[in-house]
């Protein structure tokens, strides 16, 4: 059990000005969640009373109250238009919290007095277990505005010491009376209502100052987060541009346009003609990255032929999968143009992405596939390869950033680790989704499920055709 600190309530008034304004805007809404339960408590109370003693005080008391709980929906909703400048208006606010507290409580009080004095003496149970049940509610929800608890308190206190001390005066029992216990039992029952109201209030700000500390740290996170963004695109940025002046030197070198590349040279310029071209993907990729953090990744939404995106995305990467000795074919089913909704750059990036992975991760003399069928309302566009599959357990693995699969042979570990996450990214803002099956040692088919446009002149659904691997 705690007592009451005076020097913590006073500080409640010295707060800052937001700190006050978070305090009421809490009591607000705390009062007007529970405005059914109050209701349905006050309204089972006039009827109660009024049924056993005078109907008539018993609607008085219950329209003085709606009264009361008309006045605080008002206050309830004008207190979130408030702000923490206005120092007048939350003053006043306060001013009519306190005064519409002071009348309700009041009402209380006096109707349980009133019920009281028509009982005989010491048989009080009713309207001091209404007083008892008010004190307690006031304790549990009311300790977001310190004050109006107390006067709530206060007034059902003196409330509670009136009935019994008033039956004391009267008769003027013996100590060992019945009255007298009455009267000790009302002290230990407003000593616990006091701790119980404490309780909350402590509990009530800690939580507060943990949620100023969240918001804090949230600002400190946010502006860490736009300089890792700055960072990383003015760094992007700066590299791309001398790095866009080597790779064109290099691939006028390799074209033979200075003259013929010297024998022993040739692997050497060939080697680092191609890491230019990894670290400009990687550059990209990272850029990417960026952009989707940030929101600010750009998509030019149109109607796309699927049959002459995939035609598109095998011609384009023709050369990256010759480079592997991996062959690259064609696999579209159904003769009717399918039509979708996206970005075709976007898009075609997600299948470079796509065969990318199948040409580095198959074997020399495989075959990577580029297809599409339909799957009911949506069309799936694969990319089938005959490589070293991926283990189970790994899908997280392979759509996460800056991860890749594990493999023994050397020449499957390149990439960034950023294009199938990238790729998950764009397909799913297109309403879509993308995964996988594979087989280890046999291959894997990764495909994207995108919706068909409704206006497309698709052939009838047909049934769905397992695609096999190998």
């Amino acid at each position: 059990m705690t007592a009451i600190d005076p020097g913590q309530l006073d500080r409640s008034t010295g707060e800052p000005e937001n700190r006050l304004l978070q305090n009421i805007k809490d009591y607000t809404a705390m009062s007007f969640a529970l405005l059914w339960q109050r209701q349905a408590i006050f309204l089972a109370t006039t009827i109660l009373t009024g049924f056993f003693f005078e109907p008539m005080n018993a609607f008085l008391f219950y329209g003085t109250i709606l009264v009361c709980e008309a006045q605080d929906l008002m206050l309830a909703k004008r207190v979130p238009r408030l702000k923490p400048d206005q120092h007048k208006a939350i003053a006043m606010m306060v001013a009519w919290i306190i005064l519409n507290t002071i009348l309700s409580s009041f009402a209380i009080c006096v109707y349980a007095i009133s019920v009281a004095l028509k009982q005989p003496t010491g048989g009080h149970f009713t309207p001091l277990f209404f007083l008892f049940a008010a004190a307690l509610f006031a304790a549990m929800n009311n300790h977001q505005f310190v004050w109006a608890m107390i006067v709530r308190l206060t007034m059902y206190g003196v409330s509670f010491m009136v009935i019994v001390v008033s039956d004391i005066w009267i008769v003027r029992p013996e100590l060992s009376s019945d009255l007298w216990l009455q009267f000790f039992t009302v002290i230990f029952v407003m000593y616990f209502l006091i701790d119980c109201s404490l309780v909350f209030l402590k509990l009530y700000r800690r939580n507060l100052e943990q949620l100023e500390k969240l918001k804090e740290e949230h600002e400190r996170t946010k502006a860490a987060f736009v300089a890792k963004s700055q960072f990383i695109s003015t760094v992007s940025h700066e590299l791309r541009t001398p790095l866009t002046s080597i790779k064109g030197s290099l691939d006028l070198i390799n074209s033979g346009a200075l003259g013929e590349v010297p024998a022993p040279m040739q692997n050497l310029v060939q080697l680092a003609s191609k890491n230019s071209e990894r670290l400009a993907s990687l550059i990209n990729d990272v850029l990417d990255i960026q952009k989707m953090e940030a929101g600010e990744m750009s998509y030019r939404e149109g109607t796309i032929d699927v049959h002459e995106l995939i035609r598109e995305a095998i011609a384009c990467n023709l050369g990256y999968v010759s480079a592997h000795n991996v062959e690259i074919t064609e696999d579209i089913r159904g003769k009717d143009k399918v039509f979708i909704k996206g970005d075709d750059s976007r898009l075609l990036q997600v299948l470079a992405n796509m065969i990318s992975n199948a040409a580095k991760f198959s074997f020399e003399g495989g075959t990577v596939t580029v297809g599409c069928e339909k799957m009911g309302t949506h069309i799936r566009i694969f990319v089938r390869d005959q490589g070293v599959g991926i283990p189970k357990g790994s899908r997280e693995k392979v759509f996460d950033r800056f991860s890749q699969i594990d493999s023994s042979d050397e020449r499957h570990a390149g990439g960034t680790g950023l294009g199938m996450h990238i790729s998950k990214e764009i397909v799913e803002h297109f309403g879509g989704r993308i995964d996988y099956h594979s087989v280890l040692g046999k291959g894997s088919v990764f495909y994207i499920e995108l919706p068909i446009l409704k206006s497309s002149a698709a052939e009838p659904n047909e049934p769905a055709r397992a695609m096999q691997i190998g």
